[in-house]
């Protein structure tokens, strides 16, 4: 088996085994919190979050894979479209990694990215919500739905950055033992600087 096909199948295995991941902490997460068509689960983000360090490809996979975890575990559709927003706003997320893979050793810079990738990620749910409702898909108090804008924005952007930090120190630690692409080219990317550096 070359290289590259071995690469791949790894790929496929843990793009699998973060799917199934993302699939057991809605159901198995003690720490769930559901008002309405709000739902935080902690450690929910972690497995698409992380899949957004190997690839885009990974990254849109996970996200389609988690989603069918929050449909198998909550039965409220809202919930489900939220988390089908995972998909453009990590694959997005990892193809900005994937172009600037540097910010993995920059603390600052990469927690601006985590404050923007936030912004996105919760404005999309807080947006699904909004044209559900809208559209007349279901009822619900104008002042309670706002309140619950509110909670899906807010609560969301805090909810993303948190789990994005943990991805990030999983996939930090991983990556010393275990090859994880956004890591390898962080460490490319350095070795390049430095070698500039020293010329």
């Amino acid at each position: 088996m070359t290289r590259t096909r071995k690469a791949k199948v790894r790929n496929l295995i843990i793009a699998a085994m973060l799917t199934a991941l993302g699939i057991l902490i809605p159901v198995m997460m003690p720490a769930k919190i559901i008002i309405g068509p709000a739902s935080f689960t902690l450690a929910s983000h972690v497995p698409v979050m992380a899949a957004m360090f190997f690839s885009p490809v990974m990254a849109a996979f996970v996200a389609i894979g988690t989603t069918i975890g929050f449909m198998i575990s909550i039965p409220v559709p809202t919930i489900w479209l939220r988390a089908l927003m995972h998909l453009p706003v990590m694959t997005v997320g990892a193809l900005v990694l994937k172009k600037y893979p540097e910010l993995v050793h920059q603390k600052v810079k990469i927690q601006i990215f985590n404050l923007i990738l936030g912004i996105f990620h919760a404005g999309l749910e807080t947006l699904v919500v909004y044209v559900f409702y809208s559209l007349g898909f279901a009822q619900i108090d104008q002042h309670a739905l706002f309140n619950f804008l509110l909670l899906i924005s807010f609560g969301g952007l805090i909810h993303s950055m948190i789990d994005f930090n943990l991805s990030l120190g999983l996939c930090s630690v991983l990556s010393k033992a275990f090859s994880i692409d956004i890591f390898e080219r962080a460490k490319s990317f350095l070795i390049r600087e430095k070698a500039e550096v020293e010329i």
